[in-house]
Parts: structure tokens; sequence; C-alpha cells
């Protein structure tokens, strides 16, 4: 499971490496080029990493760091350009599956995260991508209104 999870973190955070330089990006800034959609369809793809954690028995605040990486490249994602620049350097997929392989590696003592708390945060998670094709809409909508008079 680490494996296909660290193949998916890759070609979502650092796949592709700018010429010439040590900086790599992945397909989630790409995708965050297209308003609110790309950045909820990001989100969604960084789900399956907070997912796997779940399964493997996560801390609450460990599980609370992975949203709150997700939320933090999504939110601010959303602001066009600058939004995608920060997506790819903030790399929050890498973030969360060294959060993962840390956890795998030595599980702290914490009590693992309840039903509750899970789906409170996964619920949290699914709003955030609903408000952010909102918002990637009404962007759009008015860059037309500015483009077209």
């Amino acid at each position: 499971m680490l494996t296909t999870l660290r193949r998916a973190t890759t070609w979502l955070d650092d796949g592709f490496r700018v010429p010439g330089t040590s900086f790599r990006f992945g397909l989630d800034p790409i995708l965050g080029l297209v308003p609110g959609i790309g950045d909820a369809a990001g989100a969604a793809l960084s789900a399956s990493i907070i997912a796997t954690a779940v399964r493997s028995g996560v801390s609450r605040f460990t599980l609370l760091r992975m949203a709150t990486n997700v939320a933090i490249d999504a939110a601010i994602g959303v602001v066009p350009i600058l939004g995608d620049l920060f997506d790819a350097a903030w790399k929050a997929n890498r973030r969360n599956l060294d959060l993962l392989e840390r956890h795998a590696v030595a599980p702290p003592e914490a009590e693992r995260a309840d039903r509750l708390f899970v789906v409170a945060v996964l619920v949290s998670l699914g709003l955030l991508c609903l408000a952010l094709i909102i918002a990637g809409a009404l962007l759009s909508v008015a860059i037309l209104r500015l483009l077209i008079p």
C-alpha cells in the first residue's frame, strides 16, 4: 500500500523537475490551474493518503496535521497563479506521506482516531472541496465579466 502511495505522491507533488534546477513539482499545482475544480480535485486525491492513515490507525493529532496540510494546500491554492506556485512548493501530499511513514516505522502511543473524529475530518475536507468549487465558479464568472463587457 505504501508503495502505491509513494508513486501517487511523486506524481502529485514532485514528478517533474524544472530543467537546470533541483526544483520539482507535480500534477497537483497543474490541476490547480483550473479555478476551484482543480484545487478540489487535488484535495480529493490527497484524501487517499488520509484514508490510508486512518486504516493504519494514526493518532488524532497526526490525522489532524494531515488534514491541515491538505486544507492549507487547497485554500491557498485557490488564489490564481500565486496559489499554484505555493502549491508547487508546499507539497501537502509529500508532507502527509512522511507523517504516515513515520507512523508506520514507530507507531505512537497516542490514542488512535475514533470514527466520529474521522468522519468530522473527512466531512470538513468534503465541505472545503465544495467551497473551492463554488469559489472557482464565482471567480471564473467574475473574470469572464471583466473580459467580456
